[in-house]
């Protein structure tokens, strides 16, 4: 596993966690992104969660905890932690368990080693995961499509969580995004810009259904879709 590293320095990497009831998995998580091997400032985003997740959030001492007084989305809760961000690199990390801290090093590593600015963790390099329920499994890949057709760019995993910048970078892109429409949004300014995308191989990716508390749904993908749509022809 490479460490976060640049020049013989340890880098700081700002890692936002946006949340909202997890209450199951949101220990785990923080625990596994406590002894995750590279220097880290974790900033938690409550998006209003009312199972009790605030109350377990509001006992840990080593996070930066913010809460939103009602609930905005993923997108409005990543935003509200931007200015927080002290890291070179900022990466997002969703609570619910599905991708696993440990692999964050590698997938931040082009960036700390100057090879671009932009960073993804790609899940699909051995294929689609057999677990993943059907539905989604369409809507990335005509996610993938779109950003091929639309801005010219190989990109195979634009809805993946791990996606990591130069954190003045990320702020520099203006977002205006609420819920899970943060991740076109953010792909398509940055293709626009001219930015490459770094893919970088991940293997520990577990994907969770809707039984299990997955948030996402298929009309979150036909948002997903018109962003990348309306961006690519406006500024």
């Amino acid at each position: 596993m490479p460490s976060a590293r640049r020049a013989g320095k340890e880098a700081l990497i700002t890692v936002i966690v946006p949340v909202y009831n997890e209450r199951e998995t949101i220990q785990e998580l923080l625990r596994r992104l406590r002894e995750a091997p590279f220097r880290k400032q974790i900033i938690v985003v409550d998006d209003c969660s009312n199972d009790g997740t605030s109350e377990i959030l509001a006992q840990e001492r080593d996070i930066l905890h913010l809460r939103l007084s009602q609930n905005v989305g993923k997108g409005a809760a990543i935003r509200a932690a931007l200015p927080y961000a002290e890291g070179e690199v900022t990466i997002i990390q969703d609570a619910d368990l599905e991708y696993d801290p440990d692999e964050i090093p590698k997938v931040v590593e082009p960036i700390l080693q100057g090879e671009t600015e932009i960073a993804y963790g790609c899940r699909f390099t051995r294929g689609l995961p057999k677990a993943m329920p059907l539905p989604n499994k369409i809507a990335n890949l005509v996610l993938a499509w779109a950003v091929r057709l639309l801005y010219r760019y190989p990109l195979r995993d634009e809805a993946t969580c791990y996606k990591a910048f130069r954190t003045e970078l990320l702020r520099s892109l203006n977002l205006r995004c609420q819920r899970f429409e943060f991740c076109p949004e953010v792909t398509a300014k940055s293709l626009k810009r001219g930015y490459k995308i770094v893919e970088v191989p991940i293997e520990r990716y577990r994907p969770r259904t809707r039984q299990q508390g997955k948030k996402i749904r298929w009309t979150d993908g036909l948002e997903a879709l018109w962003t990348l749509i309306r961006y690519r022809f406006r500024d």
